[in-house]
């Protein structure tokens, strides 16, 4: 059985939560009150909710996670892979923003 109310600690929420996605497909998503995260692989949704709320003082919805496979690259000569990574897509209550310019560690 999991454990859906774990209290991280911040620095932890610091290691989930690595850095936001500022593309123009995230950018149109903020006007429904989603924002785009890339997170760390070992970490549920649960552990994303909790650090979003801890780290930007907001109440969080819904949260949805996918893992994006690493493309195969040519790089002079040499075949290789892209680092695989997570993203998260947040839900904010209505009435909750989180403001752009606030930088992650």
């Amino acid at each position: 059985m999991r454990i859906k109310n774990q209290n991280i600690s911040l620095e932890r929420a610091y290691d989930i939560i690595k850095k936001p996605i500022t593309t123009e497909k995230s950018t149109n998503l903020q006007q429904f009150n989603q924002y785009s995260f890339i997170v760390s692989k070992n970490s549920n949704s649960f552990e994303i909710k909790e650090a979003i709320e801890k780290i930007f003082k907001v109440k969080v919805n819904k949260v949805n996670t996918s893992i994006l496979r690493g493309k195969g690259k040519t790089f002079k000569g040499q075949f290789g892979f892209r680092k695989n990574t997570k993203r998260a897509i947040v839900t904010l209550n209505e009435g909750s923003t989180i403001d752009p310019s606030l930088e992650i560690k």
